[in-house]
């Protein structure tokens, strides 16, 4: 399965048909798939860090972007506050944010949320179900890695490493092709 979602993974060129190798910028290897290319939403619940439930679902209509993470992770810390300034400014535009904090302990993930002002949950996964679910798109032992999904909940693009703000703008417009006007005007 997860050779088959890769098949449908393009360079940041919505024009190019087929497959090409994904794009390498300051932030990593950065993928976009074409809106008529983008296969299933991604089915996705949790746990987040301060014991409430969460579910994709519930978030359908808006652009989502999923980032996982781990308080331990060099290149995390130095991602977040860019998430945290992006999740804060975006609110108000159709536009959330949703964690999946790995091979963390509680108390680590939470002063990591805290010293870096993340508001948005994050999904405490120590058992891998929630890493499960996205594992076609999130490459083994990958962190930190950032998927940004449209409004269906399909994947629309990935930034396999450290995410930066002009990439992530440029995939969360990407990912609102397709969107009610309503939900994408601010």
């Amino acid at each position: 399965m997860a050779s088959a979602s890769w098949a449908y993974w393009q360079t940041r060129s919505r024009s190019t048909v087929g497959v090409s190798a994904p794009l390498t910028t300051a932030s990593g290897p950065v993928s976009e798939i074409n809106p008529g290319q983008r296969g299933r939403p991604v089915t996705l619940s949790g746990t987040t860090l301060t014991d409430e439930s969460v579910n994709l679902d519930t978030l359908r209509g808006n652009v989502v972007v999923l980032n996982v993470w781990g308080s331990w992770c060099a290149p995390c810390r130095q991602e977040a506050p860019v998430l945290a300034q992006q999740s804060d400014g975006l609110k108000d535009q159709g536009v959330r944010f949703l964690g999946i904090n790995v091979q963390d302990n509680r108390p680590a993930a939470q002063a990591f949320e805290r010293r870096y002002g993340i508001s948005y949950p994050s999904i405490e996964d120590t058992d891998g179900r929630a890493l499960l679910s996205v594992a076609a798109f999130v490459p083994a032992r990958a962190v930190p890695v950032t998927l940004v999904l449209d409004g269906q909940g399909r994947v629309a693009g990935r930034v396999v490493g450290i995410v930066d703000a002009a990439t992530l703008s440029g995939l969360i417009e990407s990912a609102r092709d397709g969107l009610p006007e309503s939900t994408t005007s601010a």
